[in-house]
């Protein structure tokens, strides 16, 4: 029997990993509604469950992808397996909303880790002509999670829903015990390295500071007193930040990176995929749910033409960007997502489900062109021993992204909207239209898309505008 090559086990390791995160996030959407009843917490409570993980991905990636680069991949990755699997036993047993959200705190450190590693792993473990196929592979593992998790949670619920956190267990159980057993430390990376206390202390406050601006903007109010002073002290931490980051020898966050052109518009591109697209699936649940009248399990169910189309392209980009480069694939991806939300700014309370998924499919599948290319060309342009916080910039950049997308996106349609029906909508006590003014709210949905679309072309300039990635010379060396 052929013995298997380290490259193919990584990415097992790496797609496993993925798939633990995305999996949970999934089936917890469906289970909102079953835990606000059960621990008698309020929406605006409740929301953080999902948001304290968002937030904490965001903030911890980079600092966590700097830890990489200073003493492996390895104890991270299987760390982060360990973490999330406490994390989800405790997430189990909460009997709070606040104590839910305290655990889900831990759960987003254990998905940090896995987040931050696993495509540096990728990286060293592939050739760099073979990086955008691996990639692209992980990218479909990605969006299998998407499908099968509203489907699981929608079973786990009729157990109960502390199940969603249980089912966690047995895989981050054999996980942790796989990703120990095989894998391996490939690239020799610089010894005798320090970490940037001062410059991760201000990056986490002004970065936090930031987020949760943008979240408060979006449900509370741009001009709302807290939302206006946490502005502030994100514009002074950051600034800060970026002059500690120009002084020191070893900075947490290398800004040369931006110094790249092609990194550069790489990075903004992510950025910007992020807030086109971050919150369409989270306004069409409200569609679905309030005009439509679907239950919240069917409604997670009818997003997976997202899911499949991704799923679908992922790998084949990854192949052809190989051979290719990135740029063209990229920027195509970006622009196939703008025709997909063409359709969908035509929505309307008597569109059809067939003509939504149309739009739907035509979406993810641009944004299944635009990951795994754009991921690749990232990866590839970076020395070994900068590739953990390269991959943590980029993840930053997405998680960023869809926080800015839902903030918008809320702040758009909010007041279309009763806070009860609101609230319904939410935890799914609600199904149909009462408490919404429907007209109001679906040209508040056409506004968002709207302004999705435009971003979405000005992503597609930006990610040509990197020039060629097909150059040796393109790697950045210390």
């Amino acid at each position: 029997m052929k013995k298997i090559e380290y490259k193919w086990i990584a990415l097992s390791c790496t797609s496993l990993g993925v798939l633990f995160s995305v999996l949970s996030s999934n089936t917890l959407i469906i289970a909102l509604p079953d835990i606000m009843k059960e621990l008698h917490a309020s929406m605006n409570t409740i929301m953080w469950t999902v948001m304290i993980y968002m937030l904490a991905i965001t903030i911890l990636v980079p600092s966590i992808g700097r830890i990489a680069d200073m003493i492996g991949r390895k104890k991270l990755f299987v760390s982060g397996f360990i973490v999330f699997t406490i994390g989800s036993l405790l997430c189990g047993f909460s009997q709070t909303a606040l104590q839910l959200i305290l655990f889900r705190f831990v759960q987003s450190i254990g998905g940090a880790l896995l987040l931050a590693v696993s495509t540096p792993m990728v990286a060293d473990a592939f050739p760099r002509e073979e990086l955008g196929k691996a990639l692209g592979i992980n990218g479909m593992i990605l969006s299998v999670g998407s499908v099968v998790g509203p489907i699981l949670g929608g079973a786990l619920i009729s157990i109960g829903w502390r199940w969603i956190f249980y089912i966690n267990l047995p895989i981050g159980v054999f996980g942790a015990i796989w990703a120990w057993m095989q894998l391996r430390e490939v690239e020799m990376l610089p010894q005798k390295q320090k970490f940037d206390w001062l410059g991760t202390l201000l990056f986490t406050i002004g970065m936090l500071s930031l987020l949760v601006a943008l979240t408060f903007g979006g449900f509370k109010g741009w001009l709302n007193l807290s939302t206006l002073v946490l502005f502030a002290l994100a514009i002074i931490f950051m600034a800060a930040f970026v002059y500690i980051e120009n002084k020191v020898d070893q900075p947490m966050l290398d800004l040369s990176l931006f110094r790249n052109r092609m990194l550069t518009f790489a990075f903004s591109s992510n950025l910007l995929n992020g807030i086109a697209r971050g919150a369409i699936t989270f306004l069409l649940v409200f569609y679905f749910q309030g005009i439509k009248g679907f239950d919240p399990v069917v409604a997670g169910i009818l997003l997976a033409p997202f899911a499949i189309s991704m799923m679908i392209m992922a790998p084949i980009s990854g192949r052809l960007s190989d051979r290719y480069g990135s740029r063209m694939l990229s920027s195509l991806g970006l622009l196939i997502s703008a025709v997909g939300l063409i359709g969908l700014m035509e929505i309307k309370e008597t569109t059809s489900i067939t003509e939504l998924v149309i739009w739907m499919f035509i979406s993810g599948m641009g944004s299944g062109i635009f990951f795994s290319p754009n991921t690749s060309a990232i990866m590839g342009a970076v020395s070994a021993e900068r590739r953990g916080i390269a991959g943590g910039v980029r993840t930053m950049m997405n998680n960023a992204g869809n926080v800015i997308s839902i903030a918008l996106s809320m702040a758009i349609i909010s007041s279309s909207i009763t806070p009860e029906a609101f609230q319904g909508l939410f935890a799914g006590t609600q199904v149909g239209s009462q408490g919404i003014a429907i007209a109001q709210f679906i040209g508040g949905l056409r506004t968002a898309f709207a302004i999705s679309f435009v971003i979405s072309l000005i992503g597609a300039a930006i990610s040509y505008m990197r020039g060629s990635d097909t150059s040796p010379n393109l790697v950045i060396e210390n």
